[in-house]
């Protein structure tokens, strides 16, 4: 199941939406900031239907 939050770049602050796929227990990946492109890591652990915890670290 994919559930859509949203985070917030470590560089600029803003507000980005992913989509997370709650099947997976952990998953780890970079995305690029929607607004100043920077990329940073995100790491989900995922329960199925539901995300118990979200970080992002600026690389």
């Amino acid at each position: 199941m994919e559930i859509s939050e949203t985070i917030s770049c470590p560089f600029c602050g803003q507000f980005n939406e992913i989509g997370l796929d709650t099947s997976l227990d952990r998953q780890t990946f970079i995305t690029d900031c929607e607004v100043c492109c920077r990329p940073f890591e995100v790491t989900a652990e995922c329960e199925a239907g539901e995300i118990l915890n979200l970080e992002t670290i600026a690389n």
